[in-house]
């Protein structure tokens, strides 16, 4: 099951999406948690912060789950 994380933007970058999902507590956690484990985005290892996620886009974070970008009407 995907968690769903709404966004009110066309686009949110990786790393603001794993920080708005609360698994890590700070913004540095996330830059060294996405360069050394990185995450998979649609099925592609993916370590950029700033890679834009567009909604309908699937996160899978190791160890957290699986998330969905929704864009919020």
């Amino acid at each position: 099951m995907q968690t769903q994380i709404e966004i009110n933007t066309e686009y949110i970058t990786l790393g603001q999406f794993v920080k708005l999902t609360n698994i890590l507590e700070s913004g540095g956690m996330v830059k060294a948690y996405l360069q050394d484990v990185g995450a998979v985005v649609n099925g592609e290892l993916e370590h950029r912060r700033g890679r834009k996620l567009y909604p309908n886009d699937v996160v899978e974070i190791e160890g957290a789950g699986s998330f969905i970008v929704v864009k919020k009407d």
